[in-house]
């Protein structure tokens, strides 16, 4: 059996990663350095570049962003990442789906945190945070 490795940071699944990568280009197209450095401050980051790489490929395949070669400046040329219209679509589903599940999950967490581990004799009906 196969022990996964833990990480010190949170992974998002693939469908939530291009969720927040489309609602990262939104408002502004960036390189995809940038759009690491804004995973890694947002918590999400973990990422090896051939994974987010691949997933903008693969975004750019299904038509969620379009790119192109910036060559502006001094150095190398950069890929520059867009938003398209499909993305717009895409990203208003994702928020739509998210918003039908919240209610679920928030009453998911209630009754979680009220649940009582029959093995801890100290427990008061409360979920124990890993940090206290």
């Amino acid at each position: 059996m196969a022990e996964e490795k833990e990480t010190s940071t949170t992974k998002l699944p693939s469908e939530m990663l291009r969720a927040h990568l489309l609602a990262l280009l939104k408002n502004w197209s960036g390189y995809g350095y940038e759009l690491a450095n804004k995973l890694e401050a947002a918590g999400y980051g973990g990422y090896n570049s051939g994974t987010l790489y691949r997933t903008l490929r693969q975004m750019e395949k299904t038509g969620l962003i379009s790119s192109m070669w910036d060559t502006s400046s001094d150095g190398p040329a950069r890929r520059v990442y867009s938003l398209t219209k499909t993305g717009s679509l895409f990203l208003n589903n994702w928020f739509t789906l998210l918003d039908m599940h919240k209610a679920t999950l928030n009453n998911f967490m209630k009754m979680a945190e009220n649940v009582v581990d029959p093995c801890d004799k100290s427990s008061t009906g409360k979920r124990k945070d890993v940090d206290s």
